[in-house]
């Protein structure tokens, strides 16, 4: 199983054991204040399993993410093979979701940049998208620590309601030329 590590940070397959701290992040309303709601345990376990289960798959997704020194489960970042009605798609983005005990200390540009290695270096992709809803700034912040660049193409995302506060969505590109230059 694929397994890709930064100075700080692994990100491999998930375990069982991550399940608990994962729902314990998707219950808290800080992490999921840019997503629809809460998530319940049940939930949380099920979203978790099919994380895994395409990673599984398809040898890649979205990577739990384990502190080095430590080995303690922070949350995910990794790619998706996205095929949803939205700018764009089919194509392969890019996702973080962590708890937000580690917020602000560069965990999720620090993975987001290996994940886009494995993606330009070993899926030998042309290119890598990310989306959030318009509002979620700090979302949007990672995207563009890590060279991604609003294509300006907004778009109401296909599974909220048009009245939903959270509908707006942005996207956000980088090509493997790009991410060349950037980490040249």
């Amino acid at each position: 199983m694929i397994e890709l590590k930064t100075d700080r940070l692994v990100l491999r397959q998930w375990k069982k054991s991550d399940y608990f701290a994962f729902a314990e992040m998707t219950a808290d309303p800080l992490v999921m204040r840019f997503f629809p709601k809460v998530l319940s345990q049940i939930e949380s376990d099920q979203l978790a399993s099919k994380i895994e289960s395409l990673i599984n798959d398809n040898g890649w997704g979205f990577w739990a993410v384990e502190l080095k020194e430590t080995s303690t489960f922070i949350g995910f970042v990794g790619l998706h093979y996205q095929d949803q009605d939205i700018p764009n798609a089919p194509f392969t983005e890019i996702g973080w979701r962590l708890s937000s005990k580690y917020w602000g200390v560069g965990y999720a540009p620090e993975a987001a940049q290996a994940a886009l290695k494995f993606a330009f270096e070993e899926l030998n992709e042309t290119a890598v998208y990310a989306f959030t809803t318009t509002v979620n700034q700090p979302s949007r912040n990672v995207m563009t620590k890590i060279g991604m660049i609003d294509i300006k193409q907004n778009f109401n995302h296909p599974k909220l309601s048009d009245d939903h506060e959270l509908v707006r969505h942005c996207l956000y590109r980088i090509s493997k030329e790009m991410w060349r230059k950037s980490t040249a």
